[in-house]
């Protein structure tokens, strides 16, 4: 089952769930502040490696060449 990330509509924070793919969009309360208006928010796709030099940390797929940011273009211009 994947782990989606909901952002409370309230106050701001971000609740992690292991859910199935058909439940994904169904409402979820918020863990900080219990509030029912969470919507799902876009999330990094990670792989973990097992290499010796991985260490076994998950890293973020794709990102800037440039800057080295991990998480998907950066401002830097040509």
């Amino acid at each position: 089952m994947p782990v989606y990330e909901y952002a409370c509509e309230d106050c701001g924070a971000v609740t992690e769930a292991l859910r199935k793919m058909a439940e994904a969009d169904a409402p979820l309360a918020c863990e900080r502040c219990g509030s029912e208006r969470t919507r799902r928010a876009h999330s990094v796709f990670t792989a973990g490696g097992s290499s010796p030099s991985s260490g076994d940390v998950p890293l973020p797929i794709g990102g800037c060449g440039r800057c080295g940011n991990p998480y998907g273009s950066c401002s830097l211009e040509d």
